[in-house]
């Protein structure tokens, strides 16, 4: 595995962390900024989270949670395609989402904010389009090549190219967090509802896998997708210490389940979190 991580503890600024610059396609991690551009949306009275949409299982994203996995037609209110896009990772209510906000727009708005290095270029759907174009249903063939690819710097998969894919760094996203945590970025009521949502996370063996306690909170967004295993997020003791966290990771081998790179990732976390917060 190789891979950036960086936690920076928001009421002082000291962090620690390496490779914190490095881009690195984001997957599901992506669903962060979206959310919150929705959301500022929503707060501006620009869009009605109560707003119906239909999303068709015929013509929508694929993945294993949420929308994505119905077999028939479903409305659903903009409100709740934010919640499960945040709470399971759903890629159908994702792409219903950018149905609303295109992946242009949402980029240009985080230009806005003056979030530079995160990049929002296409749906979730075509990261899985051009896996199947390079490698049929044959998903291992796709994971070897982005591992490969890693290695050579030549992407096969436009999506995992860092020329054409959703990116971003630790740097960036953790920055992007604490202004989320600070309400320094978009309208106050869209990043508490963002904090809100965040908190909602089922998926939390990676930052929080040795971090759950009954006095600790652990908000974040993971991303998987071939050898990408991501997670973002904040930790919150109840004695008041928050740090924002950034994992990145790409792994050198074929595993649909890498239960050593998520503890890793955990290990990191508890580790970090222990150390800032006792300066």
């Amino acid at each position: 595995m190789r891979g950036s991580f960086l936690a920076r503890r928001l009421d002082t600024g000291d962090q620690l962390g390496f490779d914190v610059e490095t881009p690195v396609p984001l997957a599901s991690v992506v669903k962060v900024p979206l959310a919150l551009v929705v959301l500022d949306r929503i707060a501006a009275g620009r869009l009605d989270a109560a707003r119906p949409v239909t999303v068709d299982p015929a013509t929508s994203s694929v993945g294993p949670t949420g929308l994505a996995a119905f077999r028939h037609p479903a409305t659903v209110a903009v409100g709740d395609l934010l919640g499960l896009m945040l709470s399971v990772s759903d890629n159908a209510s994702a792409d219903a989402l950018f149905g609303l906000v295109p992946p242009e727009d949402v980029d240009a708005r985080l230009r806005e904010w003056g979030c530079a290095d995160i990049r929002v270029r296409h749906r979730m759907q075509r990261m899985y389009e051009c896996a199947a174009g390079v490698a049929g249903d044959d998903f291992t063939l796709a994971l070897e090549l982005a591992v490969r690819d890693e290695e050579s710097g030549r992407h096969t998969l436009q999506t995992l190219d860092p020329a054409h894919a959703n990116l971003g760094t630790a740097a960036a996203l953790v920055d992007l967090l604490e202004r989320v945590w600070q309400d320094r970025i978009a309208r106050p009521d869209a990043t508490a509802e963002l904090r809100r949502l965040m908190g909602s996370q089922v998926f939390v063996h990676r930052l929080a896998g040795d971090l759950r306690t009954d006095t600790v909170r652990v908000s974040g967004k993971t991303g998987t997708f071939l050898h990408l295993r991501h997670d973002i997020g904040v930790v919150e003791a109840a004695s008041g210490h928050r740090v924002a966290m950034a994992a990145l990771t790409r792994g050198d081998r074929r595993a649909a389940l890498a239960p050593d790179i998520d503890w890793a990732i955990a290990t990191a976390a508890r580790q970090a979190f222990t150390v800032l917060r006792a300066r």
